[in-house]
Order: C-alpha cells, then structure tokens, then sequence
C-alpha cells in the first residue's frame, strides 16, 4: 500500500507544481513571453478558439510580441480579443500582424503582481495539503479496516509528510524566483 499510495501522491503533486509553474508563466514581468497570450481565447468565424491555435505568436526581443495569424481574415477578432484580455496591453495592428509592445512595469504594478503571485502559490500549498490529508484519511481507514498495521500506518503517514514539505519548499523556491523576477527592474 505504501508504493502505491506515494506514487499517486507524488502524481497528483506533480500536476500541482506543473500547474503553478503555468500560473506563474502567464504573469507578466516585463519581458515579452508567448506565454503571456496563452490563456486568449478569438472568435474565429463564430467559434472561439485559442490565439496559438490560429496565430503564430513570436518574441522578436524582449520588449515585443509579433502575432502573425495564419488566416488574415482573423486579425480584427486577434486585435479585439488582446484589446478585451486583461493583460494591459495594447495591440498595434498594420494589416498583417500585430505588434505588441510590452510596457515597463510600475513599481505598484510590480507589487500587485507579487501580491498575485503569492496568492497563487498558497492556493497551490493549499492543494498539497488537500493531497495529504485525503492520503492521510485513505491510510488511517486502510488501518481501521485492518488492511495496514498500526506502525506501518505511522510510517506511511510521516512519508507523506515529508513528500508534502518537499513540495511545499518547492513552491516557495518557485514564489521566491518569480518574485524576484517581477522585482527586476
């Protein structure tokens, strides 16, 4: 029971980490990333559909992303949607693709993006948790049952604990680089 039940633990954690790790990607820090555009949905001839899916999105350099639609048709709806997102940003549109500058962030800009960082990663520690103690409860009802034995319920039990801290630091590693990220000037 003691494989199994870290494994699927460790699984359910590691969607945890892979999911924050994609929160973290879509917060904006002052240089251009495709990833930033990820979560816009266009209405593409009556359907929405995800821009990487009709666009080609790419980083000329730092401070810029070029969205280049495959179907020029498409780059009014490409232009509302970047104007309709919450990014903040401001789509320049020539005909055939659309720039995007990406402005220098305020200094209060910066700290209500920490804020939402850190937000994010105690949602995330919050999840780990959740993790545990359904791991914890599968394991103390396997003993009440009688399937485990008293002491090998306890080991069980601190494992998941350690695997839970060890994923809990790992989020804090992550918070402390993304904020430091969104500090940089």
């Amino acid at each position: 029971m003691r494989k199994e039940t870290l494994a699927a633990i460790k699984n359910k954690m590691d969607q945890t980490m892979d999911h924050v790790r994609h929160e973290f990607s879509t917060i904006r820090t002052g240089r251009a990333s495709t990833a930033l555009l990820d979560g816009i949905s266009v209405d593409y001839y009556g359907t929405a559909a995800p821009l990487n899916q009709i666009a080609n999105i790419s980083v000329p350099d730092s401070k810029l992303l070029l969205v280049t639609p495959y179907d020029k048709g498409g780059l009014a709806n490409i232009e509302k949607a970047l104007l309709k997102s919450d990014l903040g940003l401001t789509p320049n549109n020539d005909g055939r693709v659309i720039r995007i500058p990406i402005p220098e962030l305020t200094e209060e800009r910066r700290k209500d993006l920490v804020k939402v960082i850190k937000r994010l990663a105690e949602d995330s520690r919050v999840s780990l948790r959740n993790i545990r103690r359904e791991a914890n409860e599968k394991v103390k009802k396997a003993e009440k049952d009688g399937e485990v034995p008293e002491d090998e319920s306890h080991r069980i039990r601190d494992e998941i604990q350690k695997v839970t801290d060890s994923y809990v630091k790992r989020i804090d590693e992550l918070l402390k680089a993304k904020e430091e990220e969104v500090m940089e000037i």
